[in-house]
């Protein structure tokens, strides 16, 4: 009797441990997968030097009464300014849901953003992933663990320099360079889509590759929600800025960013426009900041 008990929990744990075999086989195979296709993915931006920040008193593209005047009426985005950026790579599309949950499965983290119901109506596979500072920088360098390749979130510069397409006088980063609703960016009806819940929010999120890229393949450089870059803030950093791959101030409050929350214009933001917003966020706050990875090497060779 003592015996027929003790196989039978012997049984009861090799189950146990196929099934957990099987379900670590399986997320294996899904962090693989991730990994190929984050890697094959991976957009080259030929390195070179631009002129950063707000170009349009120099944008030979304005004509009449615009010509010599500033896109922006801010000025943390000027001086314009000379920078000169190695070659990198960058994901083209925003980390999606789908892909930030194999990662937190992979770490043995708390899935995000899932708590509630105002946060899950926002949840799709396909949509950004609503993260702090903290949580964008950790999945890239799990990246960079995970591919022994230099993944980081991409400096401030190379954001630009990617949404202009290699430093181009480009006002936006979208597949013309305009905002034209239906081809470049979101219609209305885009933006007030249905969430999971069925109603209907002009907050919400949409899929990453919804509208076709800029002329270097990366989606949404300017929509669909901000986007964390790796800088730190300072309004006059332009005034101090190095010349060759500028990484933004060694310390500083808050973090840049660049985009604009989901929905907002029913479009995009002009591609020399700076924000920032602390690193830590509460959870509601998050949802409408998003981020993608680069890769700080050429990888060509």
């Amino acid at each position: 009797m003592k015996y027929a008990v003790v196989l039978t929990a012997l049984s009861a744990i090799g189950m146990s441990a196929c099934n957990d075999g099987n379900a670590d086989e399986g997320n294996q195979q899904a962090i693989d997968t991730l990994i190929q296709k984050t890697k094959d993915a991976l957009v080259r931006v030929e390195g070179g030097s631009f002129q950063m920040g707000d170009f349009g008193p120099i944008d030979p593209n304005l004509t009449g009464n615009n010509k010599g005047l500033p896109y922006s009426a801010e000025q943390d985005n000027k001086p314009l300014h000379k920078v000169t950026l190695d070659t990198f790579y960058m994901s083209p599309t925003k980390v999606t849901y789908a892909d930030y949950d194999i990662y937190t499965q992979a770490t043995d983290k708390d899935k995000i953003n899932n708590t509630s119901e105002f946060e899950m109506q926002f949840r799709q596979d396909n949509v950004p992933a609503g993260v702090d500072w903290h949580q964008a920088n950790e999945y890239c360098s799990w990246l960079a663990e995970q591919t022994s390749l230099p993944f980081t979130l991409p400096t401030e510069a190379q954001w630009e320099y990617a949404a202009r397409s290699g430093g181009e006088f480009i006002p936006y980063g979208t597949s013309t360079g305009t905002l034209e609703k239906g081809r470049s960016i979101p219609t209305n009806i885009d933006v007030d889509k249905a969430t999971q819940t069925g109603a209907r929010s002009n907050i919400a999120p949409y899929p990453v590759a919804l509208y076709p890229p800029n002329k270097l393949g990366i989606y949404q450089m300017g929509d669909n929600g901000y986007e964390w870059v790796s800088d730190w803030y300072k309004a006059d950093y332009y005034q101090h800025s190095v010349k060759v791959n500028p990484a933004g101030p060694n310390m500083g409050q808050e973090k840049v960013v660049r985009g604009s929350p989901h929905g907002d214009g029913m479009g995009g933001k002009l591609t020399m426009e700076r924000y920032h917003a602390p690193p830590d966020l509460t959870d509601r706050a998050k949802m409408i900041f998003t981020f993608r990875c680069a890769v700080n090497t050429d990888i060509s060779g």
